[in-house]
């Protein structure tokens, strides 16, 4: 007796803009929006974790986007004034 595998249907709501720019993408590399879902679950699933670094709208990860903040609000607490670039340089390095 052939072994057939069953298959779930899930739907998703996503804006316009979003789908139309990955599915271009998608389309370039020759896979469809099915594919690409697949291959992220199988990855999911492989990984036991999400299979790439999340990543903020400038291209920081998590991580990186929380330590700027940090040092953003250090140096706004800072009391130093440099009268050259040479003196925040050295202060950056001591």
């Amino acid at each position: 007796m052939p072994h057939y595998k069953t298959t779930d249907q899930i739907q998703i709501r996503i804006d316009k803009k979003t789908k139309e720019q990955a599915k271009k993408i998608l389309d370039d590399l020759g896979l469809d929006m099915s594919v690409a879902v697949k291959m992220l679950f199988k990855q999911i699933i492989y990984t036991k974790n999400i299979p790439y670094e999340i990543r903020d709208a400038n291209g920081f990860t998590l991580k990186q986007a929380q330590n700027l903040r940090e040092a953003v609000k250090e140096a706004e607490n800072s009391r130093k004034i440099f009268k050259s670039s040479k003196e925040l340089i050295k202060d950056a390095l001591s």
